[in-house]
């Protein structure tokens, strides 16, 4: 039998060594989707929800409640599964009327061996849509949660009410985070005019978030949602802070992994032949480093799929919505839902 040469022995040594030594990782997945009005088709006094009624112009049936529910829920459960095959950990929700939409959500086929948990609290929005969370117990054990109520005026004087940003504090697979889900106010008589009260939801978020950095400027936070500004809009860049490079993240900052798929002109949903990129999720500098022992942020993603996509017509390739006005063309969403990849080295 013909003997290897030293040499050629302790190379072969030296590779297996560093393939014993190449480390392996736990994944999971942080995504948000705004699941576009979904309402239930009980009448809701305190709520002007009368267009998504059986007897509302869209004719909005039990039927076509279900048939939602099964869409989102076809959406839902494969978000990130490529990455991860349980898919989304974490789900922030945005467009919901109450915590009973997202049980009936939960407990779809394709759903409801995910074992989801609810985090939701009545929002005081005039057209009576809230956010929510939605959480995989294998992951994520909640300790603590509040709605934040964001303080808008008409002429400086007359309340005017939008969605709360839901704030939940937990248990992340062994170490704490804290969650923003968040559905600013809307563009709503011009990006321009209506930009003080996305700031004024923004100053919300960054002052708990300051809170949290003046204890510990390594917190892992995690802000998401629809937040009807781009990643460049001073809601989002001066007010929240929030920067698209990492090497200029400071401690206690934010980054923002969206901001070069903006620049590239991919986004989240399309209006007027152009795409924003609302849908969301910035990260503090505390899971930026991947030199540590607990997640780390990795990817961010859009998940959009050709079932996705409006196949025809003017808005072709544009999110297949669930109404073209008041016809219901059995889509989805009219935004894209967006995922983050996160990381923990086990060895």
């Amino acid at each position: 039998m013909k003997k290897l040469p030293v040499l050629a022995c302790i190379l072969i040594s030296f590779q297996i060594s560093l393939f014993a030594q190449k480390p392996t990782y736990k994944v999971a997945i942080v995504s948000f989707y705004n699941l576009e009005n979904l309402f239930d088709t009980i009448d809701d006094p305190k709520i002007d929800d009368s267009e998504f009624l059986p007897g509302g112009k869209k004719n909005y049936s039990t039927e076509i409640y279900q048939d939602k529910l099964e869409h989102l829920a076809e959406v839902i459960s494969q978000i990130g599964t490529d990455r991860s095959p349980e898919g989304a950990a974490i789900l922030g929700v945005a467009e919901i009327e109450n915590e009973g939409v997202l049980r009936d959500l939960v407990s779809t086929e394709k759903l409801k061996s995910r074992n989801y948990k609810i985090v939701h609290y009545d929002s005081p929005d005039v057209r009576g849509i809230d956010v929510g969370l939605l959480y995989n117990p294998k992951y994520f054990s909640p300790s603590y949660s509040e709605p934040l109520f964001v303080p808008l005026f008409e002429n400086d004087t007359v309340p005017r009410y939008t969605r709360d940003v839901l704030y939940v504090a937990g248990n992340f697979d062994g170490e704490p985070i804290h969650l923003f889900v968040n559905h600013w106010p809307s563009r709503r008589g011009g990006e321009e005019a209506s930009a003080p009260g996305r700031a004024k939801a923004a100053s919300v978020c960054k002052h708990k978030i300051d809170s949290i950095t003046a204890l510990n400027p390594d917190a892992k936070i995690f802000l998401m949602g629809d937040l009807n500004d781009d990643p460049v809009s001073p809601s989002v860049a001066k007010v929240i802070g929030a920067k698209g490079e990492k090497n200029s993240i400071e401690r206690g900052g934010m980054f923002n992994p969206w901001m070069d798929s903006y620049k590239q002109g991919i986004g989240t949903l399309a209006y007027n032949d152009s795409w924003n990129l609302f849908d969301q999720i910035i990260v503090s500098s505390g899971l930026l480093s991947k030199d540590q022992t607990g997640y780390f942020f990795g990817e961010a993603h859009i998940f959009s799929k050709p079932w996705m996509m409006q196949s025809s017509g003017r808005y072709k390739g544009y999110p297949k919505r669930t109404f073209d006005f008041d016809n219901y063309i059995a889509g989805y969403s009219d935004h894209f839902p967006t995922f983050l990849v996160i990381y923990s080295r086990v060895k």
